[in-house]
């Protein structure tokens, strides 16, 4: 709860503040030892509440590294660290060791990502290669919409300080440097090049992404099939893969070592294969190249192993907290990602679920063909209902008939394709590897023919908008509060999990959304969101559809009919186009807000909020909403706070000091007044006058 609040905190706490809560963190745990037995569950409460706030605190200041505020284009030179694509299927490069021209090494970013767009007939890009581009870069952006994701405090985490492009080819600056390090990553390529021209299409793009997490070979309809049948999570390296890769080292290597006479009499077989399981899931998390999913699930296996070499129960809900306790004291960043969200949400329903099966012993007389069904279908069934609110609230999407998907895919993972690819990579030294490669194939073939069969049927995807940012927590908090609390008090969690649903049921989506360079606005229409245009801004766009749950189509959503823009009593105007310095005088004349997406460099016009670029790049994208006779106006910033991510500077603060805060934004002669609640560019309510 403590990095949960820490993230939600309107300003970033200075380091004295974090010296404080660390003394009262101190001074509370001498306290512990004094307090009466029934104070002491919450001492201990308020305890781990200031351990969250500064785990992340002290994680947020050590990972700090100068993030670039200000356009760039010239020159860019760097070491290859990661190679990926984008959603454009763009070929895509972090590099690290960033060389930028007139910038001083202290001001340059530790890693940027640039997508290659156009040929690239000199060089083929690989991890630990010096490559010189000219490149177009710049901060990394903001969210789309205020309370969105925030890819600012994303990027903060991963130290990546600029974003961008190029357009022409690139060239190399030095050779392959030889760092360990870099080494597994070039293996982790060669593995993939290899798998991809011995299982040609997609089969071979699948088999890269599950053993190597290269998921570049995926084509846009193999993606958009996956997530529609729900089996998307096949395609990452997380618990699923983990879990079974381990387990088949575990079972083989004991399996083996038992069947070596005297050897289960002599030594402990056991603890020996859990050993080796652990250093499997070590070597694919290396050759996963440390994948933020593959390292959460490496430390729940860890977790279960090390309970088996110490003699205690393997798989518990204590097994589950202690691995989510380690992960979050490593790495707090994690906690609002979807990724971490949905593991721990289907593996605590099953461990749940199952310790209720076991303990009530409801499929023992059952014949053992009937109980691996069962099994299946519990646990598909489970870990779906568990992880889908979390889907449903980060991805906008439920796949109406993932169960059935699952049931008939997920089982091939453990029996077929994860068995083949241990074997595969165990025969791959004397050269066999093809023998486990054609068995993976074929099951890889089964899943991929049953995405696309699950997707294409109608139905198949229901849409849903984006909820409110308590409905999660609540949920989360009160199904924790029905798994581990015993007695009739558990009805509290279940009242929580109602009213976070119940919450998101009324919840409504703002009436006017304006992107963070003022060139897209978006008015909401009684059969959906119109845009004010086809083409551009098509990431903004995207995203305010998905949230709305629309369908992600901005040539459809723009040719909607576009409603007036004003929202109740607030007159809206947005201007764009040739001669638009008199379109924005004409305007202010007769709206309270004029949206442009230039830079306004006169005097600000009366009579009108201007929101032109350099308001924007200090406010972010802004949202307009209406309750009752209350208009609200919610910027991005003020939603995300001011943190080190986000800082002024990273907000646009180079923009022209006429571009600074307005106060009191609109004259009384309009018959209207803003309600300050926050900072001058925070969010704003507007209401009727008196």
């Amino acid at each position: 709860m403590g990095i949960g609040l820490f993230f939600t905190l309107p300003d970033e706490p200075s380091r004295a503040l974090l010296v404080v809560w660390l003394a009262c963190a101190v001074a509370l745990g001498l306290l512990l030892w004094r307090v009466p037995p029934q104070i002491a569950p919450f001492v201990i409460a308020l305890l781990l509440v200031l351990a969250g706030l500064l785990i992340a605190g002290f994680r947020t200041q050590s990972v700090a590294a100068p993030v670039l505020n200000y356009r760039y284009y010239g020159p860019v030179e760097g070491r290859v660290i990661k190679i990926d694509r984008s959603a454009s299927d763009a070929l895509r490069l972090t590099l690290d060791r960033v060389v930028l021209r007139d910038t001083a090494p202290g001001r340059t970013p530790a890693r940027v990502r640039v997508s290659l767009h156009g040929d690239q007939p000199f060089v083929a890009p690989e991890p630990g290669l010096r490559l010189a581009m000219t490149a177009h870069l710049s901060p990394p952006p903001g969210p789309t919409e205020p309370g969105g994701f925030d890819f600012q405090r994303m990027a903060w985490f991963d130290r990546l300080g600029a974003v961008g492009y190029t357009r022409t080819p690139v060239l190399r600056a030095a050779p392959v440097d030889p760092s360990p390090v870099l080494w597994i990553h070039r293996l982790r390529q060669i593995l993939s090049q290899d798998l991809q021209a011995k299982l040609p299409g997609q089969t071979g793009a699948f088999a890269a992404a599950i053993l190597t997490g290269d998921r570049g070979g995926i084509s846009q309809d193999t993606a958009e099939a996956l997530r529609g049948a729900n089996l998307s999570h096949l395609l990452a390296i997380s618990g699923l893969h983990m879990g079974l890769l381990t387990g088949v080292v575990f079972f083989a290597l004991r399996l083996g070592l038992a069947m070596i006479p005297g050897a289960a009499l002599k030594w402990p077989i056991k603890k020996l294969a859990a050993g080796g399981a652990l250093l499997a899931g070590a070597f694919y998390l290396a050759l996963s190249g440390f994948n933020v999913a593959t390292e959460r699930a490496f430390v729940m296996v860890s977790v279960i192993l090390i309970a088996v070499l110490l003699d205690r129960q393997a798989i518990s809900l204590r097994t589950v907290a202690i691995a989510a306790l380690i992960l979050l004291t490593l790495q707090p960043e994690v906690l609002p990602e979807p990724g971490f969200q949905m593991s721990f949400a289907a593996t605590t329903a099953l461990v749940a679920v199952f310790s209720i099966v076991r303990r009530l012993r409801l499929m023992w007389s059952w014949p053992s063909w009937l109980r691996t069904i069962a099994t299946v279908v519990i646990s598909s069934g489970v870990a779906g209902i568990a992880t889908a609110p979390v889907a449903a609230a980060h991805f906008n999407r439920i796949a109406d008939f993932g169960l059935i998907a699952n049931v008939v895919s997920v089982p091939l993972m453990g029996a077929m394709v994860i068995p083949a690819a241990v074997l595969a990579l165990v025969l791959t030294p004397i050269g066999l590897q093809s023998l486990g490669l054609a068995v993976m194939g074929w099951g890889i073939r089964w899943i991929l023919f049953v995405a696309e069969t699950v997707s294409s049927w109608e139905g198949a995807v229901s849409r849903l908008p984006s909820p409110p940012h308590a409905t999660l927590p609540l949920i989360a908090l009160g199904a924790l509060f029905v798994i581990f609390w015993r007695g009739r008090a558990q009805h509290v969690g279940l009242i929580a999990v109602l009213s976070g649903f119940w919450l998101w049921s009324v919840a409504e989506r703002p009436a006017l959304l304006i992107s963070d360079d003022g060139a897209l606005v978006g008015r909401m229409g009684l059969d959906g969101r119109a845009l004010s245009k086809a083409q551009g801004s098509g990431f903004a766009a995207t995203v305010w559809l998905e949230n709305d749950g629309d369908l992600p189509d901005q040539e459809r959503a723009a040719a909607r009919t576009m409603p007036p823009l004003d929202v109740g009593p607030l007159r809206v105007r947005h201007v764009t186009g040739r001669g638009w310095q008199e379109a924005v005088r004409a305007a202010c004349a007769e709206a309270d807000l004029v949206i442009v997406n230039q830079l306004w460099d006169e005097d600000m016009p009366e009579g009108c909020l201007l929101a032109d670029l350099g308001m924007l790049r200090q406010s972010g994208s802004l949202a307009v909403s209406q309750t009752g006779e209350t208009v609200t106006i919610r910027t991005a910033y003020a939603a995300s706070g001011l943190r080190l991510w986000n800082t002024p500077a990273l907000r646009g603060a180079h923009a022209p000091s006429a571009r600074e805060v307005r106060a009191g934004l609109l004259p009384a002669a309009m018959g209207l007044r803003f309600h300050e609640a926050g900072t001058g560019m925070g969010r704003l309510a507007l209401r009727g006058a008196p």
